[in-house]
């Protein structure tokens, strides 16, 4: 379902949508206009749900790509925004990456880049709120590149305390690692959950739950009495893995 066409898109407006289940989203790339949409069917991944193959496994742990959390946003909804040869048209708007790029400096947005050498080669992005992760676009420009950052991002939501994956629309693609479609009712239930307590009513009250972290992958590891906020390293593929597998 979509609702009327606006003009102009500010950090304040979306994340307000967000909140309430709706998007947006426009219909070429050089359009002026975007729409609200809220499906009445919405793709979610359970993430103690998520379907890693064994293929993907040895993928991940192989470090074929070498991947980045937030490093190279604005190029990453940039390449999501592209134009290629089975998708001449992309809904990524220059509004609608304008305010993207807004959140991101906000500390709402956040980008998984997938790297072969120095060429960003796939990725996606999306945006969080409360203990909810709203995925907007994946990219590849190199096999599983894309599926490699979903899986990157999964263990991130899993260490940080989230507990819904948006992924707004079904694929194929999305189904075969455990995405399932709801009914909104069923939606607006798992969002009110991921956002009690830390957005709307009562999320400054005296304990309110907190939001989730998407950073705190990066610290895992870290040895017994380092500073918060320590990062042990680099993660590697073989850590998720095996991070996935622990908490599964």
């Amino acid at each position: 379902m979509s609702t009327g066409a606006i003009e102009r898109l500010t950090p304040h407006l979306v994340l307000g949508a967000y909140a309430v289940g709706v998007f947006p989203m426009a219909d070429t790339r050089d359009t002026d206009h975007v729409y609200w949409v809220e499906p009445r069917k919405r793709a979610v991944l359970p993430l103690d749900g998520f379907h890693l193959s064994r293929s993907l496994r040895k993928t991940v742990a192989s470090d074929r790509f070498r991947v980045t959390a937030d490093t190279a946003f604005e190029s990453i909804i940039r390449l999501c925004a592209e134009s290629v040869a089975d998708r001449p048209e992309t809904w990524i708007n220059y509004a609608i990456e304008r305010v993207f790029i807004d959140l991101f400096d906000m500390g709402f947005a956040h980008s998984i880049e997938c790297w072969d050498g120095d060429e960003l080669v796939g990725g996606l992005y999306g945006l969080s709120l409360g203990r909810a992760f709203f995925g907007e676009s994946m990219v590849s420009r190199r096999t599983d590149a894309s599926k490699v950052a979903l899986v990157w991002l999964v263990a991130r939501l899993r260490a940080g305390g989230y507990n819904l994956l948006d992924c707004q629309f079904q694929t194929p693609h999305l189904a075969t690692m455990g995405a399932v479609e709801i009914g909104r009712d069923d939606y607006v239930a798992l969002l009110s959950d991921a956002l009690a307590g830390v957005v709307g009513p009562g999320a400054s009250a005296a304990g309110a739950s907190a939001p989730g972290d998407f950073g705190a992958l990066d610290r895992l590891g870290a040895g017994p009495g380092a500073a918060a906020g320590t990062v042990s390293g680099p993660v590697s593929g073989q850590d998720i893995v095996q991070f996935l597998a622990q908490t599964s």
